[in-house]
């Protein structure tokens, strides 16, 4: 099946095992131009629904950011069943996450891990002002190694009113968690060393709605 093909179709257990980890990040790649070019596919979601209602058999895990500007399955244009969707405020990873993701792909069959951050992110931000507020302390201080990661000319500002070091610190923040999945997890490394899965960051503009994939 092509890309387009693959693109619209419910996934089965057929599917899932003919898709390679390069071609599911094709597939979210297609998607995200199609979201672009504002034509999305016409699918039947309620068919879907229960095409899928025994079983899942998605291609995908997507670990992004909780802004409600950034409905994943929508910008890369996804069906139901199509990818494993975990969302946490600065797509920051713990134990009950990297969890989540084992299961979708160990035991569910996922070909591909995307850790998306995200332009203009609210959780950067507030770990590049050194926030305290409850348990968003905790989180935020899950962020703060890639501030204090990337560099900045002497004199200019490291805080949110910098947003070009905010979306450095964001990517970043999308490196360093890849390096987590792979260091806390050996079920993952062993995935990936095996070829069975890749491991890959991305980054949504909140301008434009592009995804710019990175290894």
């Amino acid at each position: 099946m092509t890309i387009q093909e693959l693109h619209k179709a419910t996934l089965t257990p057929e599917i899932q095992a003919s898709i390679t980890p390069l071609m599911a990040k094709e597939l979210l790649k297609y998607g995200n131009g199609l979201f672009l070019e504002e034509k999305k596919t016409g699918r039947e979601l309620i068919s879907q629904v229960t095409s899928t209602a025994t079983g899942q058999y998605p291609h995908s895990v997507v670990l992004s950011c909780i802004d409600s500007r950034i409905p994943t399955e929508i910008v890369f244009d996804q069906g139901v069943g199509d990818i494993f969707n975990a969302r946490v405020a600065g797509n920051i990873v713990n134990d009950d996450i990297l969890g989540s993701i084992e299961y979708g792909c160990k035991v569910a069959g996922s070909k591909l891990v995307v850790v998306m951050g995200h332009t203009s992110c609210g959780a950067v931000k507030g770990a590049c002002d050194h926030v305290e507020l409850g348990n968003i302390t905790t989180l935020l201080s899950k962020i703060m190694p890639a501030v204090k990661a990337v560099e900045t000319p002497d004199g200019e500002e490291r805080n949110s009113e910098n947003l070009a070091f905010v979306n450095d610190v964001s990517k970043k923040n999308v490196e360093l968690t890849m390096a987590k999945l792979r260091k806390d997890s050996p079920v993952l490394a062993e995935m990936e060393e095996n070829g069975e899965i890749d491991i890959v960051g991305a980054m949504y503009d909140v301008k434009t709605g592009k995804v710019t994939f990175y290894d």
